[in-house]
């Protein structure tokens, strides 16, 4: 997936990359305009609904049975770079502008009438906004920051061209280079409050430390750029990098009036504090990633183990649950490129693998408060207490994509699979500013817990993803298309209905600055 022109993750490898000497204050911009439309086919894959009442995908409300759906949508995405004088300040931030608003959305007026728009309420989103301080033995970061790491499996700072969503944390953190690596300490405000006003400020204070959710994390790097990359590559040498980082976040009470649809607002501390109770939460993830360049090739792969515990789970203040609730996740991806960067052809073979729950859905969406899932529903939480304690279901983030139509749009994310990818790309014309090229993959998949499924059965499906892409250093145009060939873990063996192939076009334009 191409990133935007200087379009940073904010990965611990990023920081200090662009700092030189300057003679006065200086302003850098970079971001892109982006606009996609696209029609889905028979996304329910006309298997009729789950248990719980649902199509797999959503439907036409005036005729259910209408095959096709179709969307367009957009984004403006500036980020800001301001360099003090000198070489030791800078203050950067990243704006979203009518973030992935639906063309046509929000007419003024009648509909059949209109002539204009009205803007959102968030018409402008501040996704990021920190500052970075240069010390003689590191640097120093405060603020609210993107979060990259490796592949982006778990970590996933959103700068594709084609992401939607991103990781950002409010972190203070401390990057220094030592012994030929990059290590990094960080401390995130994951999650504060309740809040108070305070008196004729407008300022806020934290009125329960013991209900906050902090983050530290460390890791350790071998990171080269991209021009020591090319200079090796030139040289016919190759190119070891690698990294790994350990975290572990922790919260000992909670407030579940704070984040939980409630009739009527609820005040925390009202009957000395009834509405808070314990939690005892800790949570632990201890990730690797590996690079090697050649070239001729690319092979990288990263795995991640997460464990946590919960030791009260209920989210009713005064009922309390007996057993705690634990997680053991796994996740592993491998990414493969062969051909040179730059030639003709390449090709190459991904593949992953994240852990499953033998719940029945595949828990990619668990909403607190939502009811057990029934054998057959596609999605819902994973844990069941106090028949069911555990929710091992490992989700890759959202914008790590392996295809268009099953895990990116039917399921939301990768989670209790085992898939293969095997993709190629060949260079159809090319000049020296701009290049057509046709890029096509194939991604077979199976669930690890059949239980998971909804016929209960583990062979998930077989996705072709060809595209014809059309780049310049300033302007991107890709046409996908996909078609997707449900297997029999999609049918539904109550209504004796088999799943039917799903298709989906795509039109992607995005202009860079």
């Amino acid at each position: 997936m191409l990133a935007a022109p200087h379009a940073g993750a904010t990965g611990f490898h990023e920081i200090g990359q662009d700092y030189r000497p300057r003679d006065k204050t200086e302003l850098e911009l970079s971001g892109y305009f982006r606009t996609r439309g696209e029609a889905l086919y028979n996304l329910d894959l006309d298997r009729g609904l789950t248990p719980s009442g649902q199509p797999l995908f959503p439907v036409s409300q005036a005729d259910p049975r209408a095959q096709t759906l179709t969307h367009w949508d957009m984004r403006l995405r500036t980020d800001v770079a301001l360099y003090a004088p000198g070489s030791m300040v800078g203050v950067k931030a990243r704006f979203d502008v009518l973030d992935n608003i639906a063309l046509g959305s929000l007419p003024e007026g009648v509909p059949s009438a209109v002539t204009t728009q009205r803007s959102p309420a968030d018409v402008i989103r501040v996704r990021r906004a920190w500052g970075e301080l240069l010390l003689p033995f590191g640097f120093l970061t405060a603020g609210r920051m993107g979060t990259q790491w490796g592949l982006g499996m778990v970590a996933n700072g959103g700068d594709c061209l084609d992401c939607d969503s991103a990781d950002a944390s409010d972190r203070v953190a401390l990057i220094t280079p030592l012994a030929g690596h990059i290590w990094a300490l960080a401390y995130d405000f994951s999650a504060t409050g309740p809040l108070g006003q305070r008196t004729l400020q407008n300022r806020t204070i934290d009125l329960e430390r013991t209900t906050n959710v902090r983050t530290v994390t460390f890791a350790w790097l071998n990171w080269k750029s991209d021009d020591v990359r090319a200079r090796r590559m030139k040289a016919d040498k190759a190119t070891a990098e690698y990294g790994a980082y350990f975290t572990h976040r922790w919260q000992s009470e909670d407030v579940p009036g704070t984040y939980l649809p409630t009739a009527q607002p609820l005040d925390p501390f009202a009957n000395g504090g009834a509405g808070i109770m314990a939690r005892g939460f800790r949570a632990s993830a201890i990730d690797g990633w590996f690079k090697l360049t050649f070239p001729w090739a690319r092979i990288e792969a990263e795995a991640a183990l997460l464990t946590a515990s919960v030791d009260q789970g209920s989210l009713v203040p005064g009922v309390l649950l007996r057993d705690p609730i634990k997680s053991r996740q796994l996740g592993a991806v491998l990414q493969s490129d062969f051909g040179a960067p730059e030639g003709r052809f390449s090709a190459g073979l991904d593949a992953g693998y994240a852990s499953g729950d033998p719940a029945p859905g595949f828990g990619v969406v668990q909403r607190p408060g939502a009811p057990a899932t029934q054998p057959g529903d596609l999605d819902g939480p994973q844990a069941n207490p106090r028949r069911d304690n555990r929710i091992d279901n490992f989700r890759f983030h959202p914008d790590y994509r392996i295809d268009r139509i099953l895990f990116r749009e039917i399921l939301g994310a990768v989670t209790d699979a085992v898939y293969a990818r095997p993709h190629a790309r060949v260079t159809i014309a090319s000049a020296k500013s701009a290049r057509l090229s046709a890029h096509t993959a194939v991604i077979a998949s199976t669930a690890v817990e059949k239980t998971s499924t909804p016929s209960g059965k583990a062979p998930l499906g077989v996705e072709i993803d060809p595209s014809l892409v059309f780049e310049t250093k300033a302007f991107l145009a890709a046409l996908d298309y996909a078609v997707l060939f449900p297997l029999e873990g999609f049918d539904n063996t109550v209504a004796n209905l088999s799943a039917k192939p799903a298709q989906l076009v795509r039109l992607r334009l995005n202009y860079l600055f």
